[in-house]
């Protein structure tokens, strides 16, 4: 089964040259362009053999190369040749199929270049002073953790396929904003002229110990005599079973799995109902998406965000408040509006509400569903916004307490919106009119909406002071202001979201009343 599996792919390898003229053109640049870059990396490699810089940008590199292994095969579509499914006909066994294909893999020219990489930056382990033997087998299995993150990864990415969309897609390219966008900011921001930049030196320790880092660490750990050199080989060889295993499991599932038919017109017309599981809350979902991307009442309101959030810090410029703290404050605040946005979102739906009261829709259900949409929009623009100003305030060791502080605003904000939009709904403008038209309509909602903000700011006081202790004091409560932000924030969405979706199950009839009655 090996041998059979290695001729196929040397003969798929060469094959690719016997094609028409314009895929034999795109083969060639692709490979040229990839040939080029993987040249400039080792040349710069080679210069840093022996130098500081050389372990902390290994490290990093190497956790974001096994970071892009782990996504982007899933993500951009790419067509597996030695797909397991093609051998499902063949009568071998998933687990012969599945190491079958995964040795056929290192016979490729991506991971021969990988190879050729990882060989340079061992060079520099070697010349920092790490063991050769060790070096050679943590170098090869960098490499065996690379083939098995992104075979599994474009294993998964063939399993989506069927169901692939523009929705899916726009999904995978918020995605890798969220990923990209803030990584870009990051390094643009950091000044290299003294040396390796503190944040950078952070980074590299916190990436040694995530799966993506650790087997980079492990030569230079033990060369410095770092006394975390163990606890990082753990983490290692912790990789590469936990790899392996996620491999085999997932061969055998897909070998045993016959994607159900989709006729064109279905998975062209189903939109995010294709993206989303097809459960109660995936419905719920899906159809809020749709609503908050065709309704105008909607987008005014993710408009008025940024807006409000840098109307309302200016005037602490204008009190001569310093810039740097200034440009922190828009974050927050836009977390405090962005989580308090669905606090009111039933009353938006108008009387469309009544497909989840006669359908039975559980409240945990509708709650989860309802929030998916401000989520998919809030956590890109965060992401973005938080290094932009981490940056402009030139210290990164504050970006803990600012994630921390965003994070613990965000949810919480949201735990309690998904209580106040069912116990008091007030009246909104109807579907289709102006959003900015004010709805000639008893109860304006005030108590509700100062109740959402004012206890969202309450329950976030705590992260709130630790943040201004870092800011002010002690940088080191920075790291406490990011866990008990995120801590407070996620104890608060559940609970809310645990009593909004009872309380949802027990208003169902004077939930349809209001809907009638507005």
């Amino acid at each position: 089964m090996v041998a059979h599996v290695l001729r196929l792919r040397l003969a798929l390898l060469f094959g690719g040259l016997r094609g028409s003229r314009r895929a034999v053109t795109r083969l060639v640049f692709v490979v040229t362009a990839m040939l080029l870059i993987a040249g400039g990396v080792i040349v710069g490699l080679l210069a840093l053999r022996g130098h500081p810089y050389a372990p902390p940008l290994a490290i990093v590199g190497g956790a974001v190369l096994l970071g892009a292994a782990s996504l982007v095969p899933a993500m951009g579509g790419i067509d597996d040749q030695l797909d397991p499914r093609k051998f499902a006909s063949f009568g071998s066994s998933p687990r012969a199929v599945a190491w079958s294909t995964m040795l056929a893999s290192l016979i490729s020219i991506p991971i021969m270049i990988l190879i050729a990489v990882v060989i340079v930056v061992a060079g520099n382990a070697v010349a920092a002073g790490a063991p050769v033997a060790l070096t050679v087998i943590f170098t090869a299995m960098a490499v065996v953790t690379f083939v098995f993150m992104a075979r599994t990864s474009m294993l998964i990415g063939t399993l989506w396929r069927a169901h692939r969309s523009r929705e899916l897609t726009s999904t995978f390219l918020v995605i890798g904003i969220i990923l990209v966008v803030p990584v870009i900011i990051f390094l643009a921001s950091l000044d290299w002229r003294d040396g390796i930049p503190p944040a950078f030196a952070q980074v590299a320790d916190i990436a040694s110990l995530t799966p993506f880092g650790a087997v980079w660490a492990v030569p230079f750990a033990v060369a410095s005599g770092s006394s975390l050199a163990g606890l990082y080989i753990t983490i290692a060889v912790v990789t590469v079973l936990v790899g392996a295993i996620v491999w085999d499991v997932a061969v055998a599932y897909a070998m045993h799995t016959v994607d159900k038919p989709i006729s064109v017109r279905e998975r062209t017309g189903m939109g995010w109902f294709s993206v989303f599981p097809r459960t109660q809350a995936g419905a719920v979902a899906a159809r809020s998406m749709i609503y908050w991307f065709r309704d105008r009442r909607y987008v005014a309101n993710l408009v008025v965000v940024p807006i409000a959030a840098v109307a309302a810090s200016l005037p602490l410029l204008i009190a001569g408040v310093p810039l740097g703290i200034v440009l922190l404050l828009p974050v927050p605040i836009m977390a405090l509006f962005f989580g308090w946005i669905p606090h009111n979102d039933i009353a938006y739906d108008s009387t469309a509400v009544w497909m989840h009261v006669v359908s039975g829709v559980r409240g945990i259900a509708d709650r989860v569903g309802r929030l998916v949409p401000i989520i998919v929009v809030a956590v890109p623009v965060l992401a973005i916004a938080i290094p932009i100003s981490i940056a402009f305030y030139g210290r990164w060791a504050f970006a803990p307490a600012l994630v921390g502080v965003s994070a613990n605003l965000f949810l919480a904000g949201l735990g309690l919106s998904s209580i106040s939009s069912v116990v008091a709904p007030y009246a909104v403008s109807r579907p289709g009119d102006s959003p900015f038209q004010q709805p000639q309509r008893a109860g304006s909602g005030v108590g509700a909406q100062s109740l959402v903000l004012l206890g969202t700011i309450a329950v976030s006081t705590p992260t709130i002071l630790l943040a201004v202790k870092a800011l002010t004091d002690d940088i080191t409560k920075a790291n406490s202001a990011l866990w008990a932000g995120i801590g407070i924030g996620v104890f608060v969405l559940g609970v809310g979201i645990v009593i909004g979706a009872l309380i949802f199950d027990r208003r169902g009839m004077q939930i349809m009343e209001f809907a009638e009655a507005t």
